[in-house]
């Protein structure tokens, strides 16, 4: 790892066990630091600076296009949630009564309700893939496809179990069959290095607030150069414009990157924040950021199992888990072991009938043995 001093960047209170980035993930000290500046600019100069704000804009998206792997920044978008990014996807495509979607049934809510909302409103059917022991996850869902199957859906990582999906295999599989794939990447973008290229992907979403450590409010929406005309847009304003600038003439057209997403002004604040926290990954690499991540879940798997009332729900096999580790009691109340958890001040979540913890890169062994400590005295 380079010199980055991790304590200074991430000085969260010594009583305190964060393990929740698959939540929400504190901000590193860059990123505070840059959110002040950015205030105090505003309190004392106004937007007198504004043109060099649109540089960090634009450098943002450089940055995105960069960690993506995108062909270039001409399809990255700037968005407000995942959601919307989906719900971008999911009412541009062109539907067809009887076309179909399928996605696997343990989906965030997020990359599940937008899906099904298209049901009554075009006659589309969901159909959810039950992974199970018998079969992979990706043999699971190519098995609901058939010729009328328009488009895959997925979570890179599930959010409840952890489970890594090989997306590499099922952006394969689409590209040949011609189906449109969408990949949710909240649960990996910056905790595993993703290609949207390799991976075949046509669109690719993720909220900053999670793995990449920056506030809420600002996502990244990655859409495949040949399907940027292909979404319908339903929002329409000043900043999605070819000219953006010319706020006089009365002949505007759609911009032709994917700024054509991006209806109004754009969220400074947040642009400025998710910046500095990607420096911090670029600093690093994305690829030791990989292998710490995967050290302490892997740490976290060895201490659990060594407790007989505990059962991990999270599948250890190698290439199979990212940064979640989830786990539950195999007799007692699931609750009162999080509600007990929570008050000793180790930050976690209630995922899919067990306790969610969600190292980062830069946990520490010993705030994990701490609450391995609060865990077994629970027990006890």
């Amino acid at each position: 790892m380079t010199n980055i001093d991790l304590k200074t960047e991430f000085p969260l209170q010594t009583n305190l066990c964060h393990l929740n980035h698959a939540a929400v993930g504190p901000w590193p000290y860059r990123t505070m630091l840059a959110i002040k500046q950015f205030a105090e600019e505003n309190c004392n100069q106004g937007s007198l600076s504004y043109k060099r704000w649109m540089g960090k804009e634009l450098y943002l998206r450089k940055q995105l296009q960069t960690l993506l792997n995108a062909q270039s920044t001409q399809e990255i978008a700037l968005l407000k949630n995942t959601s919307e990014a989906l719900s971008i996807v999911a009412y541009g495509l062109d539907w067809q009564v009887g076309n179909n979607i399928v996605i696997p049934a343990e989906e965030f809510p997020s990359n599940r309700i937008v899906w099904q909302s298209l049901t009554d409103k075009y006659g589309v059917e969901v159909r959810l893939a039950h992974f199970s022991t018998n079969e992979t996850p990706e043999e699971s869902i190519v098995k609901l496809t058939d010729h009328n199957t328009k488009l895959i859906s997925v979570s890179s990582v599930q959010y409840a179990t952890g489970l890594v999906i090989d997306l590499q295999k099922l952006g394969l599989y689409c590209n040949k069959k011609n189906i449109f794939f969408c990949v949710d990447a909240i649960q990996s973008l910056c905790a595993l290095p993703i290609d949207v290229q390799q991976i075949s992907a046509d669109f690719v979403m993720a909220d900053g607030h999670k793995w990449m450590l920056a506030p809420e409010g600002l996502a990244v929406f990655y859409c495949k150069a040949q399907h940027l005309e292909k979404l319908k847009l339903y929002q329409y304003g000043w900043h999605m414009t070819q000219d953006s600038g010319n706020y006089t003439t009365q002949h505007w057209q759609v911009a032709e990157s994917a700024r054509r997403f991006e209806c109004g002004s754009p969220n400074m604040l947040g642009i400025h924040a998710l910046s500095a926290s990607l420096s911090l990954f670029e600093e690093v690499g994305l690829e030791k950021v990989k292998q710490c991540i995967l050290d302490n879940t892997e740490y976290l798997f060895a201490q659990l199992s060594k407790l007989p009332e505990i059962e991990l729900l999270t599948e250890t096999t190698k290439g199979r888990y990212a940064g979640i580790v989830n786990f539950r009691l195999r007799e007692g109340n699931q609750d009162k072991l999080f509600n007990f958890l929570t008050k000793q001040r180790v930050i976690c979540a209630q995922r899919g009938d067990g306790i969610r913890f969600s190292p980062h890169f830069y946990t520490r062994k010993e705030k994990l043995d701490q609450a391995i400590g609060y865990l077994k005295s629970y027990i006890k």
